[in-house]
């Protein structure tokens, strides 16, 4: 999974629906499923994503949608194992990341 999100100080709930492929119906369903999403909401009540909540959601989304767990699986598994888990998933993301740059240099030599 590669999302691609202009580094920003909040995102629209839209624009992180659309980097992730799913409905905003989901994203504010998981936002009530899981605690560790906690954007903020301006004064008309829109919420807005910190880099935190992407960084969390990107996982949520790893757990449900590439590897399978039920909701209830995914909270346990955020409980029990959160930051080893979180940070191994940001050093494959990370690792991802630099393949498919590689694979661009590549293409251009």
């Amino acid at each position: 999974m590669h999302i691609e999100l202009p580094e920003k100080r909040y995102y629209g709930i839209g624009e992180v629906a659309k980097a992730f492929g799913v409905n905003t119906s989901l994203i504010r369903f998981w936002e009530k499923e899981f605690d560790v999403l906690k954007p903020k909401k301006n004064a008309k009540g829109n919420r807005k994503f910190t880099p935190e909540d992407i960084k969390n959601l990107k996982f949520i989304y790893h757990l449900v949608k590439e590897r399978g767990f039920t909701l209830e699986g995914a909270k346990t598994h955020l409980k029990e194992e959160k930051k080893q888990a979180l940070e191994n998933f940001e050093i494959v993301s990370k690792l991802e990341d630099i393949k498919n740059q590689l694979i661009k240099i590549k293409e251009h030599l």
